[in-house]
């Protein structure tokens, strides 16, 4: 249905994509470094699921809205900017609490936390929708049929790319975070760093445009 020589050029822009700075991996890196591995994993599961919703908004042409809509755009723009502005908050406001390498997989409620803080993060953010109506139609063909089925297999090549490379960056995070347990110091200044980057990202967001 997908002619190769897209799908192979759709994968090598799309890692590469995965592996440029952005708010996304560097939040990942951020959660692997300052509540380990897993919760890195768990928030790269978030994001991901993010990436459903705006495929399938791309693919049924949803995500024109956006490109059309001021109101539209503005909305979903300061309610994304404002949940980062949040997360920011939290990460400041607990910035003595110490390095946590053992994450419990019985934590539940922690675990789906992280998940819904990923998946709100992924998907109030307008900038994503328009990236993925722009991105995905280069690769499909008319010739090829059934338009908005390429790009939900696309999009659900680029959720597994996703995972697969933030996982990597936030079990890097991770590993770096071992030096760092017997540092308090070191934690809090990094919970506040975290916190300057989510608020940074924040405005940006909101002084984005279309």
């Amino acid at each position: 249905m997908i002619e190769l020589t897209n799908l192979y050029m759709f994968i090598i822009a799309s890692f590469l994509l995965c592996l440029a700075p952005g708010p996304d991996n560097i939040y990942v890196l951020t959660q692997g470094i300052t509540k380990g591995k897993k919760a890195a994993i768990i928030t790269t599961l978030g994001l991901s699921t993010g990436i459903i919703i705006h495929t399938s908004a791309a693919a049924f042409g949803i995500s024109i809205i956006f490109k059309t809509s001021e109101l539209a755009f503005n909305i979903v723009k300061y309610l994304g900017a404002a949940y980062l502005l949040y997360i920011a908050y939290q990460a400041f406001k607990y910035r003595d609490e110490p390095l946590n390498l053992d994450v419990k997989t019985h934590e539940k409620g922690h675990l789906k936390k992280l998940y819904v803080k990923g998946f709100f993060m992924n998907v109030l953010n307008p900038k994503v929708s328009i990236f993925f109506l722009a991105f995905l139609p280069q690769f499909v063909s008319a010739q090829n049929g059934n338009i908005p089925l390429q790009m939900i297999l696309l999009g659900i090549i680029f959720m597994i790319l996703t995972i697969v490379t933030f996982s990597v960056i936030g079990v890097a995070g991770n590993i770096l975070s071992s030096r760092l347990i017997q540092k308090p110091k070191i934690v809090k200044y990094m919970n506040i760093m975290t916190s300057f980057i989510l608020g940074g990202l924040a405005l940006k967001l909101a002084f984005t445009s279309r």
